[in-house]
């Protein structure tokens, strides 16, 4: 699978149902429920292996996923509103919540992120906020 490019377009769908991915430690995927699969345009073959970030935007900072990381490794739950890309190139927002997956030792096998579509107002603030912080990665200080 070539590196997909981004296109100006966004790919807007319902709340009917969540999208739901599940990861190993790493985040390979490991499970994508239809609804993910029908969102991001991929099929189970081409997600099933792979990593998570196959859906990961251009837009998004690199701090943004650090603290994603951060988050989850800490086993706490991450929340936020991600701009996702499609199979296609199109971009999607979702509102994200991840969660550890633990064993009976409480040690951590995995994350679950289940999302919904974004708001409006939340695209709206993110869009604004990520352009922010796009610049001062850019500009080191980030």
């Amino acid at each position: 699978m070539g590196k997909i490019t981004p296109v100006d377009e966004e790919f807007r769908f319902d709340n009917e149902g969540v999208l739901v991915s599940q990861t190993d430690k790493e985040g390979i995927i490991t499970y994508a429920n239809k609804r993910f699969r029908d969102v991001s345009g991929y099929t189970y073959d081409e997600l099933i292996g792979k990593p998570h970030s196959i859906v990961r935007h251009p837009d998004m900072p690199r701090i943004t996923f650090a603290k994603m990381w951060d988050t989850i490794q800490s086993a706490q739950v991450f929340n936020g509103t991600i701009k996702n890309m499609r199979k296609d190139g199109r971009y999607y927002w979702v509102d994200l919540e991840i969660l550890p997956i633990k064993n009976e030792e409480s040690q951590i096998t995995g994350y679950i992120a289940v999302a919904r579509s974004a708001s409006r107002k939340d695209i709206e603030e993110n869009e604004e906020l990520y352009k922010r912080m796009r610049e001062a990665e850019r500009e080191g200080g980030a």
